[in-house]
């Protein structure tokens, strides 16, 4: 998609009148060269014509012609003509209402304002007002009028849509047999008016405040399908029911391997939710688990000298596939933070030991001194390394070394259990298919960095579900956006090729070879900058939707729209969309 813009004035014969004289910009886009008419300047005279044609012909504008034109207003649009020409065209206005309404044109600009800048909804109004407009976005969806309450309004219709939404996703991202991925992650809460804000177990790192929990439905490549908010403290495995209701009885998808973490799908969760529903499923077995299957010598840890993965089968699991893995960069890391921890243990328990052996005001009490331990061990939680040997007057403590050792003999070993046949998946596809997962744990992180999901400040329940829903929405278009923009981001673009040159899916992911020349030279094949989402979509910015106000009050103003560089060139053709949107 390349773009030339010309602007010229043209004569046009108007029968029995004189001819109207015409400013005009041509452009050429998609191979095709469109004009538009920018004002009337019938009614200048002709010296004062003759002078703008000498300065669009490149000569210096003579006297005549200055102060016949200002800029009045100057909007940041390019990032808006990115974003919200990317939603079009994945169609997700339509997917939100097949009819047109200022509902949905509301919607479709808190979408993608959070894409641009995530703000709060009084914010976000404002930048949409034409008199305290940031962007173009208002204009362009003709919601220069607008305020938070029409906001408040928009997320109130979203939520009655929710589901019909996640129904047309399904139907797009979900067709047929399909792996879907599930995991769950939690977002502090601002005040406590709303029912959904409990303490619970916080995984945005956020500790000792009310919180939401919220489980993401992912299509196998990370693309976002289905979002669902729960209670602050409802646990992780609590939340499967829903989506096993969900998939089958909503999306009545007819074969479907859902696959989920190993905190997530329990035994329980198997025989009460997935197995009666006849989902299949693919996960991982706990610690104590494999435990258990080495010592009974089922899984054989000398075969992991001759290969990173084998499949085995024990009573245990009936009619499932159990594939045991070893990653020896995760048996490193875990080797290296189990020692660290203890390191960090045994330096608080001798400070323990110090203050029980010291002459003035030692710590006495046997109750006293394990209350001190147990601080300490819930801390680094390295109490089952660890003998203590406490008394009233005595404090002592040694490492475990026969119980580390075997733990540490279980290092960066992972069993994953699936009901799936061979006939589904192969036993790399087991493995490919689990660490899947790092797609929705993006997607969470996308969350609560770019799109800024907390602070969560909504008082009903209907508004908090519809906020969250709103940020998946965001992050439906900022996906696509970074998966067609990846060539000129600090993303890899050819993953084909690093996939082919993985030995095994045990192995760490690599990069390609492409990969690290961009990140390494800083420019793309083209030459061009290679960027961050964040810093590309900056530069886009400042493309501007420019006011041109003339001065002779008889002639209408109009809007001219910076020309791209090459940089904004090449991504305007990677969206496949105009830097004009809305200004054609």
């Amino acid at each position: 998609m390349g773009y030339t813009v010309v602007m010229y004035i043209v004569r046009v014969p108007n029968r029995g009148s004189p001819p109207a004289v015409l400013l005009r910009e041509s452009y050429r886009e998609d191979g095709k060269v469109k004009n538009r008419t920018l004002a009337n300047l019938s009614h200048w005279p002709e010296d004062k014509i003759a002078a703008v044609q000498a300065a669009l012909g490149g000569k210096t504008p003579p006297l005549a012609l200055q102060g016949a034109f200002e800029i009045s207003r100057s909007l940041p649009h390019g990032h808006v003509a990115a974003v919200l020409g990317t939603l079009r065209r994945l169609g997700l206005d339509e997917v939100i209402s097949s009819e047109p309404s200022r509902m949905r044109d509301l919607v479709t600009a808190m979408v993608c304002a959070q894409v641009i800048a995530p703000a709060s909804k009084l914010a976000m109004a404002r930048g949409l007002r034409a008199e305290t407009a940031g962007s173009s976005l208002g204009e362009v969806l003709g919601l220069s009028g607008c305020d938070e309450d029409d906001c408040y309004q928009a997320m109130d219709w979203l939520g009655s849509r929710q589901e019909a939404i996640e129904d047309a996703l399904a139907r797009r991202h979900l067709s047929g047999g399909t792996l879907v991925l599930y995991d769950v992650s939690s977002a502090a809460f601002e005040g406590r008016t709303c029912p959904l804000g409990a303490l619970g177990h916080p995984k945005d790192g956020v500790r000792g405040r009310l919180q939401i929990v919220y489980g993401l439905l992912c299509a196998r490549d990370g693309t976002p399908v289905a979002i669902e908010v729960f209670s602050g403290n409802t646990a992780d495995p609590k939340t499967v029911g829903a989506q096993v209701q969900k998939l089958r009885a909503r999306f009545g998808i007819t074969s479907v391997c859902l696959v989920g973490d190993r905190g997530m799908l329990t035994k329980a969760r198997l025989r009460e939710d997935l197995q009666p529903a006849g989902l299949d499923y693919l996960t991982a077995l706990r610690a104590p688990e494999i435990k258990a299957l080495t010592e009974s010598g089922a899984i054989q840890l000398g075969l992991f000298d001759e290969t990173d993965l084998f499949e085995i089968v024990h009573p245990d699991f009936p009619g499932e596939r159990l594939v045991a893995c070893k990653n020896p960069l995760l048996a490193t890391e875990r080797g290296r933070k189990r020692e660290s921890l203890l390191e960090a243990t045994e330096t608080e328990l001798a400070k323990i030991a110090a203050a029980v052996a010291r002459e003035r005001r030692p710590l006495r009490g046997a109750d006293k001194i394990a209350l001190r331990v147990g601080k300490v061990i819930n801390r680094y939680k390295m109490a089952k390394h660890f003998d203590f040997q406490i008394s009233d007057d005595a404090f002592g403590f040694s490492r475990r070394q026969e119980a580390i050792a075997a733990e540490a003999a279980l290092d960066g070993i992972y069993v994953l259990r699936t009901s799936l046949g061979e006939e589904a998946f192969a036993t790399e596809e087991v493995v490919s298919s689990y660490k899947a997962l790092s797609h929705v744990e993006r997607a969470f992180r996308a969350f609560n960095t770019d799109l800024d999901i907390r602070p969560i400040r909504h008082r009903t329940e209907a508004r908090v579900r519809a906020h969250v829903f709103l940020r998946m929405l965001s992050y439906y278009v900022s996906l696509h956006m970074e998966r067609a923009l990846a060539p000129m981001l600090f993303r890899d673009d050819d993953k084909a090729s690093a996939e082919a040159a993985r030995t095994s899916p045990v192995a760490p992911a690599q990069r390609s070879a492409a990969a690290h020349k961009k990140a390494a030279t800083k420019v793309t094949p083209e030459y061009l900058p290679v960027h961050s989402f964040a810093t590309l979509l900056s530069d886009l910015a400042t493309i501007a939707a420019n006011r041109i106000a003339p001065a002779d009050s008889r002639l209408e103003g109009f809007t001219l729209i910076t020309t791209p560089t090459p940089v904004q060139k090449r991504a305007f053709e990677l969206l496949g969309v105009s830097h004009r949107l809305g200004y054609l």
